[in-house]
């Protein structure tokens, strides 16, 4: 190596083009310590007379670099690191972070998150342009619903890929099967603490909201058995499977008691199981135990990347499978074909497994900081999210906790955004939405100290 370079890459053999392959390795290279913040690195056409590279290659390599965060250039010095990536990230003014969204945590491990962005500059060479300037089929291609079928596969067994359909995250998925199984005016049994995107799509779509009552188990079969009786549903929709935003995992008697009562009504069931791949095990879903019933909803946005908007829909038969597909052509037309592919790549590649493993590795040390901090809250022992109770009379009530945490620059929310009926005295937390292990502890301090005062003292009116 010539002395008068600062650092030379150990390029991967992979296949992956060589620019990509340039800034993986200085990712890996920032993140593992071997490059810290500061570090001036070679010129590109130093480095790339080093390397016996074109000048091109290495200039896309550091522009790759930049894009990500990894460098910075300084006028008349040069090319200098940034530092590792999560010195890089920014926490909110104050020293407080709004947890009001519920995203996985951001993980701390750059040869993952090189992968990640390997895979998608790989995409270029296989899906050429028509994957920019065409559209694609309503419900995805049979090998993108294959991939689906595939990443699914752990949690609702073998299904035939012409069952699965993609959409436009869970938020298009919901839409299109509340279009081909409801009408204004109908009625669908939810918890009675919901997903507010539930919420919204049925105020949108003019469908009623019926609760059902829930306990320490969730959701209630006998209550849901009394409501079937008098009102007629059209079907069920619930989140047996770290319950947003309760945290309940339903156990499995529970869950087949509620088949049970589903199938003598022929009560359609809705399963949203966007948390369900962070378990490594647990109960068996509602679609294992009533395929004939169920239309699942498999999202990425909690195990993989929110930003991709995809989510897998998992019709209960072909003919369900037709009808979603002209629901979906009717509402989002197609999920994004990019976002599509990059699902279908990290899935077809490992990254997915990859990534789910990581970000199941940090929400576990955001679980351990928070039970430490915050005993009092309600967690799930794979999730990312917590239900706060604020059960002290004459203490606190959630409207004047929430804004007392506001003004210390803290977001949570209430369980009036979740409520169908009285809402309850509670909130959650969004534990993954703090850039750092060290913003969430630095918060949840807070958020402790705030329970622990009178409920006047921060609300005092002058």
């Amino acid at each position: 190596m010539p002395k008068t370079l600062s650092w030379l890459p150990e390029l991967s053999r992979d296949g992956a083009p060589l620019y990509l392959a340039v800034a993986d390795a200085l990712a890996a290279d920032v993140g593992s310590g071997r490059l810290p913040g500061g570090t001036r690195l070679p010129s590109q056409r130093a480095l790339a007379d080093a390397l016996g590279v074109d000048f091109t290659t290495i200039s896309r390599a550091y522009n790759e670099a930049r894009d990500r965060g990894l460098i910075e250039g300084r006028p008349g010095q040069g090319t200098f690191v940034r530092g590792a990536v999560a010195a890089a990230r920014r926490a909110s003014p104050g020293g407080g972070v709004d947890m009001s969204m519920n995203l996985p945590p951001l993980f701390d491990d750059a040869a993952v998150a090189s992968r990640m962005w390997r895979e998608i500059g790989a995409i270029e060479q296989d899906g050429g342009l028509p994957l920019l300037l065409r559209y694609q089929e309503a419900g995805g291609s049979m090998a993108d619903r294959a991939a689906g079928a595939n990443w699914l596969a752990g949690r609702i067994g073998t299904v035939d890929p012409a069952r699965v359909l993609v959409a436009a995250g869970v938020q298009g998925a919901l839409s299109a099967i509340l279009g081909t199984i409801a009408a204004p005016g109908d009625a669908i049994c939810v918890e009675q603490l919901t997903y507010p995107g539930m919420r919204a799509l049925a105020a949108f779509s003019g469908v009623r909201l019926l609760p059902v009552a829930m306990d320490k188990h969730g959701l209630v079969p006998e209550a849901l058995e009394d409501i079937c009786r008098i009102d007629k549903p059209k079907a069920l929709y619930c989140m047996p499977t770290i319950h947003n935003p309760t945290t309940i995992t339903m156990p499995p008697a529970r869950r087949v008691a509620l088949v049970e009562v589903a199938r003598r009504h022929g009560l359609p069931i809705i399963e949203d199981d966007a948390y369900g791949m962070l378990p490594t095990d647990g109960a068996p879903t509602l679609a294992r135990l009533a395929p004939e019933l169920t239309y699942y909803i498999g999202g990425i946005a909690k195990t993989l990347s929110p930003a991709l908007r995809i989510a897998y829909l998992v019709a209960p038969d072909l003919r369900a499978a037709l009808r979603l597909t002209g629901g979906i052509r009717a509402t989002t037309l197609m999920a994004s074909p990019l976002s599509t592919a990059i699902a279908t790549r990290w899935i077809q590649g490992g990254t997915a497994q990859a990534v789910l493993h990581a970000i199941r590795t940090a929400a576990a040390e955001r679980r351990r900081v928070t039970r430490s901090l915050l005993p009092q809250a309600l967690l799930d022992d794979a999730g990312f999210h917590a239900w706060l109770p604020l059960p002290l009379p004459g203490r606190w009530q959630r409207g004047p906790f929430v804004a007392g945490l506001r003004n210390a620059g803290i977001g949570v929310v209430p369980s009036d955004a979740f409520a169908v009926g009285e809402p309850v005295e509670a909130v959650r937390l969004g534990l993954g939405s703090a850039p750092t292990l060290g913003d969430l502890e630095q918060s949840l301090v807070i958020i402790a100290d705030l329970l622990e005062q009178p409920a006047g003292l921060a609300n005092m009116v002058i």
